[in-house]
């Protein structure tokens, strides 16, 4: 099922079929945008709504405009700046693309995957790719081929193995009011580097209904071991002073805890290490048959801002 071969994931994906696709964010769960059965297949597999939109990958911006109309000067701009890499823009779609991939919604969401595997895929196919994380609905994004086998198992043919994501948190989604910029869902590129460019930008609400973009549901990214997301995790450790607790931190541990394993995701405080982390180190502590996960709360910056919610919607009290 794990299999290094370009060749052969270019061959499943022409003929309707689905596959794993490594990015440097997350694993995809990628088909042909233009494949009614592959699109189909993806949501059946990963039992997502049809309400929740698909993100499309390109292989180059001048295929943006194969798939998008009306884009503005600031978007070509950021796209320019940050692509390849983990940003998605949220644009005005082409008639072409089926309103499957956009879930009935006049807009569709877009990226250059900064990933060497990815791209030489794309480079063999003469159609883009829908590509949601390669995850049941709700659960812990995959950041490496392993996770996606244990996944989906005979549900794909192929997980196109593409190592470790780099990333290892999702890509950030803007999308535009004319000119303005509208940040959809906090990821790999900061909110502190869109604003580098783009000035002021508006941040959108969690919606669980009819999202306009993917990402924005508030219960998400979830291991299924009950886990708890807090400033202050100590005032946890009475409560649940009997049972397995995993600790999740940042960068240095808590002397005398009651616990069973403790996970340290950047004992430099570098937040980006923290974030290219996280998701591995969720996988592992949900495999050690805890009682309960206590997640802290880092420092709200850059990628910390992204990790801290991603931590939210994974939680019992996010």
């Amino acid at each position: 099922m794990i299999n290094k071969s370009i060749d052969l994931a270019a061959k499943i994906l022409k003929n309707e079929g689905v596959i794993g696709l490594p990015t440097e964010t997350v694993y995809g769960l990628a088909g042909n945008i233009y494949s009614e059965k592959a699109v189909k297949k993806i949501f059946e597999i990963k039992q997502r709504p049809l309400y929740n939109p698909l993100i499309v990958h390109v292989k180059n911006i001048p295929d943006i405009r194969k798939i998008a109309v009306d884009i503005p000067s600031i978007a070509i701009e950021i796209a320019t700046k940050f692509w390849p890499g983990p940003l998605t823009l949220l644009l005005k779609k082409n008639p072409s693309v089926p309103d499957l991939v956009t879930s009935g919604k006049p807009t569709v969401a877009v990226r250059i995957p900064n990933h060497p595997t990815a791209l030489a895929l794309l480079d063999l196919l003469e159609f883009p790719l829908a590509a949601p994380s390669a995850n049941p609905f709700g659960m812990i994004s995959p950041t490496k081929a392993e996770h996606v086998a244990e996944y989906f198992k005979d549900k794909i043919e192929m997980v196109l193995d593409g190592g470790i994501c780099e990333t290892g948190v999702e890509s950030t989604i803007i999308g535009f009011n004319d000119d303005k910029v509208i940040l959809y869902r906090l990821g790999g590129i900061s909110l502190e580097e869109i604003k580098s460019i783009a000035g002021e930008v508006t941040l959108v609400n969690k919606s669980d209904s009819a999202p306009d973009a993917p990402g924005m549901l508030s219960k998400h990214y979830a291991p299924l071991t009950p886990l708890i997301f807090s400033e202050n995790i100590e005032k946890y450790f009475d409560q649940f002073k009997n049972k397995k607790i995993g600790l999740l931190l940042f960068n240095k541990t808590i002397e005398n805890a009651p616990i069973c394993s403790e996970m340290i995701l950047s004992p430099s405080a570098n937040l980006k290490e923290a974030a290219s982390k996280l998701y591995e180190t969720l996988h592992q502590l949900d495999k050690m048959k805890l009682d309960i996960i206590l997640a802290e709360k880092f420092p709200e910056i850059g990628l910390g801002m992204v990790i801290n919610d991603k931590l939210a919607r994974a939680s019992l009290n996010g």
